[in-house]
């Protein structure tokens, strides 16, 4: 069976084998810790059985709404911030063409909650307002300050445009089971609705209904997604080598010698939203007590032409991960040319991949050379069965990693500070004296 694989061969020039040797003990036992329960923040493990507990009825009753949607609806506007959107979206991007609709021709799947900009809001309801739309509403809660202003825009303008009837079958909720403002809504206004798991944090929840629905109505199959998902667990947990394990350990042996940035790469343009993804997933699962690896990302060879200088020559405290596609869905020669002006007529008769993996072994000697570690992550192909595994295996990796730095990597309080200040400053009820605090320090 072809899957996703873990090379971290690069890394040996820069740290001694028995520097890699001595951490798998410790991996072990976190990756222990996640399966039976006991690791720190263990209320939200619910994303390490997730792939084998999803039931099939659950999703056929995905797919089921996201037929009903698209039989009412043009566009689909998903409302959600962080975890909420961003697994959808990287799926969602990953496997689209990139210049026309989404899966389903008669589709498009756009995005909103995930910013406060007021052009933003002005140019998307001006796009809709000819369109036969329908929401996706993602929050626990229902009150995070971002999705909650686009949910109340785009309600407003869909309940004017169909009928208040009419666009409560059209808006889809995902949220808790029985509280929060969302729930109340919806069952009060008979929206169709899905839970998110209450053992299943928002970076950590693209295989339940907050990704699995958004995925669905932009006409992919999500059943390859959660194949791919509980292969690759069933590869880690119950194989003889674990790739989790692996890339737990060599980018924290790599963090403890002093590379306390970790870019993740690709050479597939269509992977931007997934390194989007688990930017979040690293970030906000590791960046705690002062402690963590900033994870931050590369589009190449795009990026070559911006960052590659610095990743090549500045400051020596870069890791870099790879992810590489091998093979494309399809087939471009590049021409050959009787003038041959630029000179590139060496290439005629080359696939336009070739060359992309040239540049990519290319560059992974430059960097390794210029003092960069390198990791590669290999895609088998770019579609859903194998994004289910390299899901899974960053899930994974990320709650082992958490583990051995000694956090929770399942809580996220500092996100907290800049809510706060903000409600302070705008004088949310509730927040007086912290607004009367803050305002002194302006």
């Amino acid at each position: 069976m072809e899957s996703v694989k873990f090379d971290y061969s690069k890394i040996c020039r820069f740290i001694g084998k028995e520097e890699v040797s001595v951490l798998y003990p410790q991996a072990r036992q976190a990756q222990k810790s996640l399966e039976n329960g006991t690791a720190k923040g263990n209320d939200f493990l619910g994303w390490v059985n997730l792939p084998v507990d999803i039931t099939s009825d659950l999703l056929a009753d995905i797919e089921k709404t996201a037929a009903d949607l698209r039989a009412r609806t043009q566009v689909v506007v998903v409302i959600g911030i962080g975890g909420s959107y961003l697994g959808a979206r990287a799926v969602i991007e990953a496997l689209s063409d990139s210049f026309h609709n989404y899966g389903n021709a008669d589709m498009k799947v756009i995005f909103a909650g995930h910013n406060i900009g007021e052009d933003y809001y002005h140019e998307l309801m001006n796009y809709l307002k000819d369109k036969e739309f329908g929401i996706c509403v993602i929050s626990k809660s229902g009150t995070t300050t971002e999705p909650a202003i686009a949910f109340r825009l785009l309600k407003e303008l869909l309940e004017k445009k169909v009928g208040r009837e009419e666009a409560g079958r059209r808006i889809v909720a995902i949220t808790d089971a029985s509280k929060g403002a969302l729930r109340t809504l919806a069952d009060q206004e008979g929206y169709k609705t899905f839970v998110i798991p209450d053992n299943v944090g928002g970076r950590f929840s693209v295989l339940t209904p907050v990704g699995l629905l958004p995925i669905a109505i932009a006409g992919f199959d999500v059943r390859d997604l959660v194949k791919g998902a509980v292969e690759m667990r069933q590869m880690c947990l119950e194989g003889e080598q674990n790739i989790a394990v692996e890339y737990a350990v060599a980018r924290t042996a790599l963090y403890r010698k002093g590379y306390a940035v970790e870019l993740l790469a690709n050479f597939n343009p269509k992977l931007h939203y997934i390194t989007e993804w688990w930017k979040q997933l690293y970030g906000e699962s590791e960046g705690k007590e002062h402690k963590g690896i900033f994870p931050a990302g590369a589009d190449f060879t795009t990026d070559l032409h911006s960052m590659g200088q610095y990743i090549q020559e500045g400051v020596r405290m870069l890791m870099e991960t790879v992810i590489s596609v091998e093979k494309p869905e399809y087939k471009v020669e590049i021409p050959s040319d009787q003038a041959n002006l630029d000179k590139l007529n060496f290439l005629a008769g080359k696939r336009v991949d070739e060359v992309n993996k040239m540049a990519e072994l290319g560059t992974q000697i430059a960097h390794v050379d210029g003092g960069v570690p390198n990791m590669k992550v290999l895609m088998p192909a770019l579609n859903a069965l194998y994004i289910g595994q390299l899901f899974y295996f960053f899930e994974l990796a990320c709650g082992i990693s958490g583990c051995m730095l000694g956090v929770n990597p399942f809580d996220q309080p500092g996100v907290e500070a800049y809510k706060n200040n903000m409600f302070a400053l705008l004088e949310k009820p509730g927040y007086e004296e912290a607004s009367k605090a803050i305002k002194a320090k302006l």
